[in-house]
């Protein structure tokens, strides 16, 4: 029988694959898919688009001081 996986996200909105049978490992939270490892990945592939951590993508995004007026 072939083993069921969830897709799961951290805080950082950083995705898994784990074996939906294990208990969820500190940090991590069910993202709501489940299947085979094949149909998990192509669920990640669809929807995790930019790798980046989501503090990087904040940080990025955050406008830039210059220091003027310290």
């Amino acid at each position: 029988m072939p083993t069921t996986y969830q897709v799961l996200v951290n805080h950082e909105d950083q995705y898994a694959l784990y074996p939906a049978a294990r208990e969820l490992p500190d940090g991590w939270t069910p993202a709501g898919f489940s299947g085979t490892e094949d149909e998990c990945a192509a669920h990640v592939d669809a929807h995790w688009t930019d790798m980046r951590p989501r503090s990087v993508r904040t940080a990025a995004t955050a406008p830039a001081t210059t220091g003027e007026g310290v």
